[in-house]
């Protein structure tokens, strides 16, 4: 499982490699970013669901760490990001 300070940890990496100019801090109501207007709240959830994710008035149920950086990225205002692909046909970098 990973702890709060873990995923504090990669939620402000990822907006330093997303080139999101925000903050990542902990708050009593969970894990609090904040990027220019955009706000989100991450909030530990009882098993199945590993966390919450409240942005606005919408508040979902997220189901892992790669779920939870993509409803993160959407709830910033980020486009979607660039999709590994592996195999035959996968463009060599």
């Amino acid at each position: 499982m990973i702890s709060d300070a873990e995923l504090r940890g990669l939620l402000v990496d990822c907006l330093r490699l997303w080139d999101v100019v925000g903050r990542v801090s902990a708050e009593a109501e969970g894990l609090v970013i904040t990027a220019g207007d955009a706000r989100c709240v991450v909030e530990r959830g009882p098993s199945p669901t590993r966390w919450f994710l409240t942005a606005g008035a919408r508040r979902r149920a997220v189901p892992s760490v790669p779920a939870l950086l993509s409803a993160v990225r959407r709830a910033l205002g980020l486009p979607a990001g660039i999709r590994a692909r592996v195999g035959a046909g996968a463009p060599l970098v």
